[in-house]
């Protein structure tokens, strides 16, 4: 079933080749340097993405997938996994922080997709997910194919959903919310008729709210990766070397069976 179609692949393609254009060394940011100086890792991560990147509301922790790979990346470096700070950032926010050297890394579910590739470095691929419907249970909505003018989809703003289902239902509305909470809100409030997203997201939806189901399949293929400063190949180095030796040591099985099976 697609709902739990999710493959684990650390290995494989390096994504950080990412264009021709030369980068001057000196002017090359090093993420490594300056985390071992300042001694903690801040990763820009989600607040609001359930199994990813979500504050507990009681607790006042953020929980999920990346908040461990965010330690585990603090572990590799400092040799400390507590060393890290998680600064929130969404689909909006999280390029201009990292440019900004606000963040060191951006581990929050992200996409791989050619025009962030212009802007910063990937790590190698740690998740697959793909694009999907969530709607209430009994709605007439069963795919791409039922979407029409009078159809409102609900997307987060500056996330890679919004652009693919702007392109694959062009009749459809589209309303943008600045984050996951806010966009599942809406929805559950009838502001919407179906929320588009991974279905990785959605299943942590369904996970919240037993009335809500994926219809239609997968309609896109998105690799999440640790985005990290533009030429800065020491620390690509360094992250994928993290991931490989949590997919060798099976630690990351165990974190994947953790927050998503």
């Amino acid at each position: 079933m697609f709902l739990l179609s999710f493959t684990i692949l650390l290995s494989g393609c390096n994504n950080s080749d990412l264009s021709d254009e030369t980068i001057d060394p000196a002017e090359v940011y090093d993420t490594v340097s300056v985390i071992k100086e300042r001694g903690k890792v801040i990763a820009g991560v989600r607040f609001d993405t359930r199994l990813f990147g979500l504050k507990n509301s009681k607790s006042g922790k953020v929980e999920g997938l990346d908040i461990d790979i965010a330690r585990e990346l603090a572990k590799k470096i400092l040799g400390d996994e507590t060393k890290v700070e998680l600064k929130e950032v969404t689909s909006s926010t999280q390029i201009p922080l990292l440019k900004d050297e606000q963040i060191d890394v951006i581990i929050a579910a992200m996409s791989v997709t050619e025009d962030r590739k212009k802007e910063v470095d990937f790590s190698d691929v740690y998740f697959y997910a793909g694009q999907s419907l969530l709607v209430p249970k009994g709605s007439p909505i069963t795919g791409l194919d039922s979407l029409s003018s009078n159809t409102t989809v609900i997307a987060v703003k500056g996330s890679t959903s919004v652009k693919s289902i702007k392109d694959k239902a062009p009749e459809a509305k589209v309303a943008e919310y600045d984050d996951y909470q806010k966009a599942f809100t809406a929805l559950q409030s009838e502001e919407g008729d179906v929320l588009t997203a991974d279905n990785s997201i959605l299943l942590g939806m369904m996970r919240e709210d037993a009335n809500y189901e994926m219809v239609g399949g997968l309609f896109t293929n998105e690799s999440y990766s640790i985005a990290i400063h533009k030429g800065d190949q020491k620390m690509v180095d360094t992250v994928n070397e993290m991931l490989k030796e949590l997919k060798e040591s099976g630690e990351y099985t165990k974190l994947y069976e953790k927050w998503i099976e």
